[in-house]
């Protein structure tokens, strides 16, 4: 398939020469004509930012050994600039910079490919060719290196699997609309690249492993009604009135329509990411995750209620059972003491909570008020914290790998463990709450070959948010690389115990997932996608034995705006797309349920009013 000829050389000899001066130009040449600028932004697709629009593209460009690469900062937040791919062996990489606004420089001589990312908001990207002018094609390099320490050949699966998530990621044209009716394509620069296998046409391979031009399924509504409704941060959806992302979208649960966007405009809402609710379920608490602030709104109306500033990056956002307390997550803090806690309704900052690391990501609170857990994604590793003492009880490693990324945790109902997503690890790390030690490893990747592609089991490579059912029966983990979602069951005492069970098929940039009540009894896991405008709606145990083995998607819901939606501004672009944060209406988790007014306790079953009774 990807032999080469004399003949094949020359002509790839000429489409590089074309990619050299009309694909792929280096913008903003300096005096010696080797130079690219990267301005870090807040827009979405566009992180990072060459300024040149290429086939859709602005994160790309092409350049010759001893090529400089400039990042300055252009976003609200503070960002790494981290190697997440570069060719192996490439001299002074891996590079990586602690969170910060300001510029960086390095120099790059080993010819390859090399992409850059932020630790902090991990779907950043910016790549560059450092092409050798000697040989035909782009030199991508024979093997790659991922910061995680993984090498794979250039032509591998995993390779040209993360290449194809670059092209769809920093592309909004190449993303899923399911508001049009028109097949899904992904468009991708007509040149030839060079791999450990020779020379090879690049749209030619991706289409030819992962398809195109593919028909987008039916929305279709889940026959049976939630109780209740779905907020979903839409983060990347464009709105008039502000120059920043990011919307909030509500889902009524029993009609599934779209009935609310709330974009802000008067604050500049700024990618908001991830959000929960009071004790009564009357406000929402957002966090802007691209800048320094914790939104509070009506729910009802979408009427802003007060902004304040917590820290860079504020991440996830959770309430104290007991208390209602707010504790937000500053992912973008080097502090150790980088958790905030706020009063209910933020009406004040009470304290910074010392967890013993800086970049907390999604943390998860217990069902009695007494713990914190807190995946730090810099540092490798995974906090828990004890309110009635205020001690740190534990700094235990996450993952098998040095640079494993834990950035979501879900816990048990009863906290007897919780649960850690390692990004880069494809890991998720299951942890004795009461002893505090590693239990194990799930590898979610063991059923799949990097090299071939082949997969001969469940599947789930760059794992995101994973909660725990309310019933303590589930896990439901989105994985953003594969488009999967796994389900691992949690149930104690079974040969099944914290293993994965089951795969379903999600959209790319699988990201966001939590839980509600489903009318009757039961619970849905709602699913939701950077780089799509639907939300999948999961039911975990269909025929409610308790296994969730047959765990299917019963629901295929559009995020984008109806008739009669209802907005505080007019949506100008991305529409519905950049699902992450999930926050079902009410909270039926386990020590939250319990504290429902009547008139949401009075709409669950006894089972969901008291779900591991």
């Amino acid at each position: 398939m990807f032999k080469t000829s004399q003949f094949r050389k020359i002509v790839s000899a000429i489409i590089y020469f074309t990619a050299t001066l009309t694909f792929l130009s280096i913008n903003n040449a300096s005096a010696d004509g080797n130079q690219v600028n990267f301005a870090l932004t807040d827009n979405a697709g566009h992180w990072f930012d060459t300024g040149s629009v290429v086939a859709g593209n602005r994160s790309i460009a092409i350049a010759s050994p001893g090529v400089r690469i400039n990042f300055s900062g252009n976003s609200n937040t503070v960002h790494t600039r981290t190697s997440l791919i570069y060719p192996t062996g490439a001299a002074g990489m891996p590079f990586n910079t602690d969170p910060k606004k300001g510029g960086d420089s390095l120099t790059l001589t080993t010819p390859g490919l090399y992409v850059f990312t932020c630790s902090i908001h991990p779907y950043m990207f910016g790549a560059v060719i450092v092409d050798d002018p000697t040989t035909s094609g782009l030199d991508l390099g024979s093997s790659l290196s991922l910061v995680n320490g993984i090498t794979v050949p250039s032509s591998s699966d995993l390779a040209t699997r993360l290449l194809r998530t670059f092209f769809i990621a920093t592309n909004p044209a190449n993303w899923q609309n399911y508001a049009s009716s028109t097949p899904w394509h992904i468009t991708y620069p007509d040149v030839d690249v060079r791999v450990d296998i020779g020379v090879v046409n690049l749209p030619a391979v991706l289409n030819a492993r992962y398809g195109n031009d593919i028909n987008l399924a039916t929305l279709a509504n889940p026959a049976t009604p939630a109780v209740g409704e779905i907020w979903v941060a839409t983060q990347f959806e464009t709105t008039s009135g502000k120059s920043k992302p990011g919307t909030v979208s509500a889902i009524d649960g029993s009609s599934w329509q779209v009935t609310r966007k709330v974009a802000l405009p008067a604050i500049q809402m700024n990618n908001p990411h991830n959000m929960w609710t009071d004790k009564n379920q009357s406000v929402i608490y957002v966090t802007q995750w691209f800048d320094k602030k914790l939104t509070v709104y009506d729910r009802q109306t979408g009427a802003l209620i007060r902004n304040v500033s917590v820290g860079e990056a504020p991440a996830h956002v959770m309430t104290l059972t007991d208390s209602d307390r707010i504790h937000i997550t500053n992912n973008g803090d080097t502090r150790t003491d980088s958790v905030m806690e706020l009063t209910p309704f933020a009406t004040k900052v009470l304290r910074r909570v010392d967890i013993g690391r800086g970049n907390p990501h999604a943390h998860w609170m217990s069902h009695d008020g007494k713990t914190m857990v807190t995946p730090n994604v810099i540092t490798g590793d995974t906090t828990q914290y004890n309110f009635k003492t205020n001690k740190i009880e534990a700094i235990l490693p996450s993952g098998t790998r040095p640079f494993s990324h834990p950035l979501a945790t879900g816990m048990m109902p009863d906290a007897s463990k919780y649960y850690v997503a390692n990004l880069l690890d494809s890991t998720i790390t299951v942890v004795d709450m009461k002893t505090h030690h590693v239990i194990k490893n799930i590898n979610l990747i063991e059923h799949y070959d990097p090299v071939s592609g082949a997969i001969s089991g469940p599947v789930g490579a760059l794992p995101i948010q994973t909660p725990v059912s309310p019933d303590g029966k589930n896990m439901v983990t989105a994985n953003t690389l594969t488009g999967t979602i796994t389900i691992i069951d949690t149930r104690p005492n079974l040969a099944t115990t914290d293993e994965v069970v089951a795969m379903l098929s999600c959209d790319p940039g699988c990201h966001g997932v939590q839980y509600g009540a489903k009318k009757g009894g039961g619970y849905y896991a709602y699913v939701s996608s950077k780089f799509s405008n639907r939300m999948l709606v999961v039911d975990p145990d269909p025929n409610g034995d308790g296994d969730p083995s047959d765990a299917k998607i019963v629901g295929k819901v559009g995020l984008f705006s109806a008739n009669t939606t209802q907005k505080d501004a007019s949506i100008t672009g991305n529409p519905g797309m950049g699902g992450q944060g999930i926050l079902p209406i009410p909270v039926v988790y386990n020590g939250w349920v319990q504290n429902l007014p009547a008139s949401w306790s009075n709409q669950l079953t006894p089972a969901q009013r008291n779900p591991i009774e």
